[in-house]
C-alpha cells in the first residue's frame, strides 16, 4: 500500500516539475513543449483580405455540399490594394471602425472595459493592425456562371448620417451602398443601439438585370491564430472558432486543426451560429431563423483562419429586391445575457468538461453578489456555502487522518523493526490499519468526491468577464488580475503549509518530504493567478484549518504551536 501510495505521489510530483518548468519556458517567450510553436505575427494591414471560408479564390471548391453549391471568389487586385473609407461610429459601450471596402466592421473598442495589458486602453476585439487582424465581413457569392456579385472586395459607398449616437437616442444606422456588379446592387446597413453588444446587419439585394439571380450570402468572422495579449501563461484558455448546430451542439475548432486540413465539424444545417472565442470576450454571426445553411472553416493564409456561415437567399427576379436580417454579436461572455440572444451561445463561456457543475455554481455566486454587492465577498460566502455542504465529507477525511496521526508512533517503531523485510513490514502495517480499525485512504475519498466541486468553481472563477475590474477590499483593485503585491498569494501559501504541518507525518521520509515540497511548488503558480482565484483557495484553506483543528482538538491530536 505504501509503495503504491509513493509512486503515485512520485508522478504527481514530477508531473508537476514538468507543467511548471513548462510554464516558466512560456512565460518567458520560449516555446512550449506541449503546444506548437507560437504563431508568427500576422501580415500587415492592407495586404490581401481573405476570401470566403473554405472558399479557394478565383476557383470553384468539388465536392461541395448538395444544395449549397461552393462559389468562387475574385481575387485583390495584384496591384496597390484599394483603400476604402473608414467610418466610426460611436455609442455608450462601443467605438467601432468600417471600412466602405466590403462595408466591413475592421476595429472595435469596448468602452467599458479596459485591457488586460494596458489598463489605460480600451478592450479592441475586431482589429486591422500591423499586430493583429480580426475582422466580421459578409458579401454575396453565386454558382451562376459568369456572374459576380458584391462581395468584401468591393468598394462601396457610405452614405451621409450621424456618426455618434446623441443623447437620448435608442439607435443609430450607418448604410453602404455597392455600384452595380453582375446587375446587383447590395446594400447594407448596421444598427447600432444604446447599451447593446449586438448590432443588426441588414443586406439587401437590388436585381437591376435582366434575369433572375440566386444569390449566397456569407457572414465571415477571420482572425490570425495568435492569442489576445495579456494573456497568463500559468492557466489555458481557449481561444478559436467556434460553432452550434443542433445535431452537434456547441464545438470549439482548433486554429492547428484547421492548419492541417482537419478540422472536423457540422457542414449544413438548419440553424445554429459561427463564432471567435477568446477569454472573457467572443464575436458570433447569429441568425435565428430556422434556415438551411452551411459552415466553412479554412486557413486563409499563413496564420489567418476563418469561420463562415453561407446562406441560399433563393432566387431573385430581375427587378426584384431580397432583404436579409443577421444579427452581429461582439462584447462580453455574460451568461444571461448570450443564453437570451441564442440557443447554446452562452456556452462559448468555457467551462470545460464540468459545464453541468459550473452553471449551477455561477448562478450561486450571481445570487451571492446580488445579496453582498461585492464580487469578491460573493465567492468568499460561495466557498462557506460549499465547506457547510461538505461539513460531514470532511470531518470523515480529518477524522480518519487523525486517527492515521495517533497511530504513527507505533508504525515508525514497526517500520525501524522491519526494515529489512519489506514483505513482513506491509503485513504487520496491515494488521495494525486492521486492529486500530484505520483505512489509510480514509482521508483521501472524501476529498476526491468533493473535488469536481472546486474544479468547476475555479472554472467559473476564471471565466467569468464579471470578475474583471471588479474590486475587493484594499489593494484588490480587480479580480481579474493577479495580486500587485503578492499578499493573498503569500497568505495562501502560509495557511497551505499550516495545514501540511497539521496533517500526520508520513513514516516514509520520502514521502513526509514531498508532503511539505508539493504544496510549496503549486503555490509558486498563484502567485500569477488571479487575485479572484487566490481568493477562492485561500478561504477554502482556512476553513480547512479550521475544521482540521477542531476535530483534531476533540481527538486530542493537535501539535503544540
Amino acid at each position: 500500500m505504501n509503495d503504491m501510495r509513493r509512486t503515485i505521489l512520485w508522478v504527481v510530483f514530477s508531473v508537476s516539475l514538468v507543467l511548471l518548468w513548462d510554464a516558466w519556458n512560456k512565460h518567458n517567450g520560449n516555446p512550449s513543449m506541449f503546444s506548437p510553436t507560437p504563431a508568427r505575427p500576422v501580415a500587415a494591414a492592407g495586404s490581401a483580405p481573405p476570401p470566403v471560408a473554405g472558399v479557394p479564390a478565383a476557383t470553384t471548391t468539388a465536392g461541395a455540399t448538395p444544395g449549397v453549391a461552393a462559389a468562387a471568389m475574385p481575387t485583390a487586385a495584384a496591384s496597390a490594394p484599394v483603400v476604402g473609407e473608414k467610418v466610426t461610429i460611436s455609442t455608450d459601450v462601443l467605438k467601432a471602425t468600417l471600412d466602405s471596402k466590403g462595408g466591413d466592421l475592421v476595429r472595435l473598442e469596448l468602452l467599458k472595459y479596459s485591457d488586460a495589458a494596458d489598463p489605460k486602453q480600451r478592450v479592441v476585439l475586431f482589429d486591422q493592425s500591423a499586430q493583429r487582424v480580426y475582422l466580421a465581413q459578409s458579401g454575396l457569392i453565386t454558382t451562376q456562371p459568369g456572374i459576380s456579385l458584391p462581395n468584401h472586395l468591393t468598394v462601396m459607398t457610405v452614405l451621409p448620417g450621424e456618426r455618434t449616437l446623441a443623447d437620448g437616442a435608442a439607435a443609430l444606422s450607418v448604410v453602404f451602398e455597392s455600384p452595380e456588379i453582375g446587375g446587383a446592387q447590395l446594400v447594407k446597413t448596421y444598427t447600432f443601439r444604446r447599451g447593446d453588444y449586438t448590432v443588426s446587419v441588414k443586406h439587401e439585394l437590388r436585381n437591376q438585370s435582366a434575369t433572375a439571380l440566386a444569390p449566397q450570402l456569407y457572414l465571415q468572422l477571420a482572425r490570425d491564430g495568435n492569442p489576445p495579449p495579456g494573456e497568463s501563461s500559468f492557466y489555458s484558455t481557449f481561444t478559436g472558432p467556434a460553432m452550434y448546430t443542433e445535431a452537434s451542439k456547441f464545438h470549439k475548432i482548433d486554429f492547428k486543426d484547421i492548419e492541417k486540413g482537419k478540422a472536423e465539424h457540422d457542414k449544413t444545417g438548419d440553424g445554429g451560429w459561427v463564432a471567435m472565442v477568446q477569454h472573457y470576450f467572443a464575436t458570433a454571426w447569429l441568425v435565428p431563423e430556422k434556415a438551411q445553411r452551411e459552415f466553412r472553416t479554412a486557413k486563409v493564409s499563413d496564420n489567418f483562419y476563418s469561420i463562415a456561415m453561407v446562406l441560399p437567399l433563393g432566387e431573385v427576379a430581375p427587378g426584384a429586391s431580397k432583404t436579409h436580417e443577421a444579427t452581429l454579436f461582439a462584447g462580453p461572455q455574460e451568461e444571461k445575457k448570450l443564453e437570451a440572444l441564442a440557443p447554446g451561445l452562452e456556452l462559448v463561456k468555457d467551462y470545460g468538461w464540468l459545464t453541468i457543475l459550473s452553471k449551477p455554481l455561477f448562478w450561486l455566486l450571481d445570487q451571492l453578489h446580488k445579496l453582498l454587492g461585492n464580487w469578491g465577498w460573493a465567492i468568499v460566502a460561495l466557498v462557506v456555502l460549499l465547506k457547510i455542504a461538505f461539513y460531514w465529507l470532511n470531518a470523515s477525511a480529518y477524522k480518519s487522518m487523525g486517527k492515521m496521526k495517533a497511530i504513527n508512533p507505533k508504525v515508525m517503531e514497526m517500520r525501524e523493526r522491519y526494515k529489512d523485510k519489506p514483505q513482513q513490514m506491509q503485513q504487520e502495517m496491515m494488521r495494525i490499519y486492521r486492529e486500530e480499525k484505520v483505512n489509510p485512504l480514509g482521508g483521501c475519498l472524501p476529498i476526491f468526491v468533493q473535488m469536481p466541486f472546486f474544479i468547476a468553481l475555479y472554472w467559473v472563477l476564471l471565466s467569468s468577464v464579471e470578475m474583471r475590474n471588479a474590486p475587493w477590499i484594499g489593494w484588490i483593485h480587480d479580480l481579474s488580475t493577479k495580486d500587485p503585491f503578492f499578499i493573498l498569494p503569500l497568505l495562501m501559501t502560509a495557511s497551505t503549509m499550516f495545514q501540511t504541518w497539521l496533517n500526520p507525518t508520513p513514516p516514509d521520509p520520502v514521502q513526509a518530504k514531498m508532503m511539505w515540497i508539493m504544496p510549496l511548488m503549486f503555490s509558486v503558480m498563484f502567485f500569477f493567478f488571479p487575485a479572484g482565484l487566490v481568493l477562492y483557495w485561500l478561504t477554502n484553506n482556512i476553513l480547512g484549518i479550521a475544521q482540521q483543528w477542531f476535530i483534531n482538538q476533540q481527538l486530542g491530536l493537535n501539535k503544540k504551536l
